[in-house]
C-alpha cells in the first residue's frame, strides 16, 4: 500500500509525498466507558490506513482516495461539514483552524485495508493519519495527546459522533505487543504487554451495519448523562459513572426509567471489569480475562442494547469451542466484529466453523482477520522533492 500511494501521489500531483501510516484498534475489554471518563483497554494492529500527503502552496486541498477511486478538492476558506469520506479530513483541517493554525494548502492520497463498518476504528484512523502528516509539514510540534485530542474534536463536529477518546488514543499511542490501560479521565496510562504466543486475536465481522450506530451511540451517552444527573442530586460530587457505585445507583432507581438504569449498571460493571484486566494480563491469566470478555458482552447485548443477533450469535458460537478463551462484540455496536481470543493451533479450524455456522445460520459470509498489535500512527518516509 505504501508503494502504491507514492506512485499514486506522484501520478496526479507530480511530487513525491509524506508518508504516515495510521491504524486501525481493537480494544479488549472496557466497552462504551471513554465518555463516562472511566477506563479502557485497547491496542493499534495491523490494518492500515495509508496517506501520502504534501503542500502545494495554494488555499486548495485535493484529496484522492484510493478506495473510493475518487478525488474531492475544498478550499481552506470554506471548511464546513460535508458529506462522504472528505468529512472526516475536514474535521481536522477545521479543528487545527480553531486552535489558530494558518492550514497551508495541500494534496493527498489515502487508501487502506480498514473494514469500514467493522468497528476496528477507520475513522480515528483516518483523523489520526492526517493529524500527523500536517504536523510534520507544519512543524507544529504537536504531542500525540493533543492530535488524539483533535481527531476527537474533528468527530464530534464533523461526523457528529459524541465519541470518547480511546479511538484517537489508541491509533496515536498504540506499541507493539502492548495493550493500553487508558484513564479517559485523567489520560494517564500504561502499558501491559499482550505476548501470549500460544494464542491468536481473531476478529469475525458479522458483514452488518446497522445506520443506527451512530445515532444510538450518542443515545447512550445522553442516557448516562441522565444517570449521572439523578445520582448528582443526592451525590454533587458524581461528575460521571466513573465516580458513581452501583449503591448510589440503586439510590436513585425509581428516579430514572429501567433503561437508563441497566444503561448506567452496564458501565459502572465494565469500568470495574477493565481494572481487574491489567493485572490479570501481566500474571498470564488469559482464562479470567477471557471470563471476563463473556460478561462484558452479556452485558452489552443485555443491558446496553447494542448488540444485534448476529453479533450474538458469533459470540455463542466461540462460547462452546474449547479453544476460545473469550469471546465479545467490540465498538459501538448493531454490527461490526467481535473480538475472539482463539489458541493458536486451532485458528484455522476455528474459522472454518465459524464460517460454516454463521452462514448458514443468516446467509451472509463473514469476513475473520488473524491480527497483530502493532505501533500507533507514525510517518513512514519523510518528504522528499520529487
Amino acid at each position: 500500500m505504501i508503494q502504491q500511494v507514492s506512485e499514486k501521489f506522484h501520478s496526479l500531483f507530480g511530487k513525491t509525498p509524506l508518508i504516515v501510516s495510521s491504524p486501525g484498534r481493537i480494544n479488549l475489554i472496557g466497552e462504551h466507558t471513554d465518555y463516562n471518563n472511566g477506563f479502557v483497554m485497547p491496542a493499534a494492529i495491523d490494518k492500515r490506513i495509508i496517506y501520502g500527503v504534501q503542500l502545494n502552496g495554494t488555499r486548495t486541498c485535493t484529496a484522492h482516495a484510493v478506495y473510493v477511486d475518487e478525488t474531492v478538492s475544498f478550499s481552506l476558506d470554506d471548511v464546513k461539514p460535508t458529506p462522504g469520506w472528505i468529512n472526516y479530513l475536514m474535521g481536522v483541517v477545521d479543528q487545527l483552524q480553531k486552535r489558530g493554525y494558518d492550514v497551508p494548502g495541500f494534496d493527498c492520497v489515502v487508501d487502506g485495508d480498514i473494514p469500514v463498518g467493522a468497528g476496528l476504528s477507520s475513522s480515528a484512523a483516518v483523523e489520526g493519519g492526517l493529524v500527523m502528516a500536517l504536523n510534520e509539514l507544519m512543524g507544529l510540534g504537536l504531542s500525540r495527546i493533543d492530535m488524539a485530542l483533535i481527531g476527537q474534536k474533528a468527530e464530534h463536529t464533523f461526523p457528529g459522533v459524541k465519541c470518547g477518546i480511546m479511538d484517537q488514543f489508541a491509533n496515536l499511542h498504540g506499541k507493539k505487543n502492548q495493550v493500553i490501560l487508558l484513564d479517559c479521565r485523567s489520560l494517564e496510562y500504561q502499558y501491559y504487554p499482550f505476548e501470549f504466543p500460544d494464542y491468536k486475536i481473531v476478529l469475525c465481522n458479522t458483514m452488518v451495519h446497522h445506520s443506527l450506530a451512530s445515532s444510538e451511540y450518542n443515545v447512550r451517552r445522553q442516557q448516562c448523562e441522565t444517570g449521572v444527573a439523578a445520582i448528582q442530586e443526592l451525590y454533587p460530587g458524581v461528575a460521571s459513572l466513573r465516580d458513581a457505585s452501583l449503591e448510589q445507583l440503586n439510590q436513585v432507581r425509581d428516579k430514572i426509567s429501567a433503561e437508563v438504569y441497566q444503561r448506567c449498571q452496564f458501565v459502572i460493571d465494565e469500568i470495574a471489569r477493565t481494572q481487574k484486566a491489567g493485572p490479570l494480563l501481566a500474571k498470564g491469566d488469559l482464562a479470567e480475562f477471557g471470563r471476563l470478555m463473556f460478561e462484558t458482552h452479556e452485558g452489552l447485548s443485555k443491558d446496553y442494547n447494542v448488540s444485534c443477533p448476529e453479533l450474538d450469535l458469533l459470540v455463542e458460537l466461540a462460547k462452546v469451542r474449547p479453544e476460545v478463551a473469550g469471546s465479545r462484540m467490540m465498538g459501538g455496536g448493531f454490527g461490526g466484529c467481535t473480538i475472539n481470543l482463539v489458541e493458536a493451533g486451532a485458528v484455522d479450524s476455528f474459522v472454518q466453523y465459524i464460517k460454516e455456522h454463521y452462514h448458514h445460520e443468516t446467509s451472509k459470509q463473514p469476513e475473520v482477520y488473524v491480527t497483530t498489535i502493532q505501533d500507533g500512527t507514525s510517518v513512514v518516509h519523510q518528504k522528499a522533492e520529487a
